[in-house]
């Protein structure tokens, strides 16, 4: 496919995601339409030739006031089956948050198993291929779908942030729980080689019981130095006020917190602004909409995604490597 073949769509809910993905990716957004009626329907369609284009459509499923996470993805859904039906060569949605790709398997008898069904809906439309970053399980989301289903990750981001406002200070990277440290470990190798010194590793117990949360031991050295809690994403903050709380008591200088997606819903902005704490980063995948303005201004770091998703368009209209891009 030729570069003018490409076209970028962001929906109305993401215009601004859109707006930068559109500027890191030096092209202009695609024009499109979308109208709600009066008993709660809508539609949307591209106001622009598809046929024969490699489309890439972003919106990020996140519930928010007035607009239900599930709102969303059926605008989505129903926005690539006209642009197929419109003769589009390739459709890729881009979805920076993926909504219930935490409930990848069964935990109970008769659970659901929503990031499977989720898939089917994409690929019943007719979706060629899906875009997402740092989902909770990788392998159940890849497995989940029948089409390429690409994961991008965040871990650049914290990398570059942290090498450059981190000192030469000991530092040691923490999984909020003994699930979380393939992602740990991965951070701190990526950490480790760009500050060319060794970085420690840590983990905290996590029991969790009918929703509620116990264990308070943390296992690794983390005694004088600074602890980065790196979490895919923040939900209540519970489990990141739980660790940094735990890395304080055992001699912690200074306690970072990292993840991708910031949900922040509940107490989070209380949570968060536990003195333990330093200062929590998270992308904009999410808009922290939920969180106070002051502790939005002291306490939350919030990094940009877009040329992330910019550069792996890219590569995927011009055929080349994600692998690539990924290897920080």
């Amino acid at each position: 496919m030729t570069p003018d073949a490409l076209c970028l769509f962001a929906l109305d809910a993401s215009h601004a995601y859109g707006e930068g993905v559109a500027r890191a990716l030096g092209v202009a957004l695609s024009s499109h339409e979308e109208r709600a009626f009066e008993d709660g329907e809508h539609k949307a369609r591209p106001l622009e030739s598809v046929r024969g284009k490699d489309v890439f459509v972003i919106q990020s499923l996140y519930g928010e006031p007035g607009t239900s996470a599930n709102d969303k993805l059926l605008r989505l859904l129903f926005f690539i089956a006209a642009l197929k039906d419109a003769s589009a060569g390739r459709v890729t949605a881009v979805c920076p948050y993926l909504a219930y790709s935490r409930k990848d398997r069964r935990t109970k008898s008769r659970d659901p198993v929503s990031s499977r069904y989720i898939a089917q809906l994409f690929e019943a439309v007719g979706t060629d291929r899906m875009m997402t970053l740092d989902v909770h399980n990788v392998a159940a989301y890849q497995n989940a779908f029948r089409i390429p289903a690409e994961h991008l990750q965040a871990q650049g981001l914290f990398v570059t942030w942290f090498a450059a406002h981190l000192d030469d200070e000991p530092i040691v990277v923490v999984s909020p729980d003994a699930g979380g440290m393939k992602r740990a470990e991965s951070f701190r190798r990526a950490l480790s080689q760009t500050l060319n010194r060794p970085i420690g590793t840590a983990f905290m117990e996590k029991i969790r019981s009918e929703g509620v949360l116990s264990g308070e031991t943390v296992v690794g050295d983390v005694d004088g130095r600074t602890a980065i809690i790196l979490d895919d994403l923040i939900s209540t903050g519970t489990t990141l006020a739980r660790a940094a709380t735990a890395c304080k008591a055992m001699g912690a200088k200074r306690v970072y917190a990292a993840a991708t997606h910031g949900v922040f819903v509940g107490a989070a902005g209380e949570v968060l602004a536990d003195p333990a704490l330093d200062n929590v980063l998270v992308a904009d995948t999410i808009p922290p909409f939920r969180l106070p303005s002051a502790l939005l201004d002291s306490r939350v770091t919030v990094l940009a995604s877009a040329p992330l998703f910019a550069d792996a368009i890219y590569r995927l209209h011009s055929g080349g490597s994600l692998v690539e891009m990924l290897q920080v």
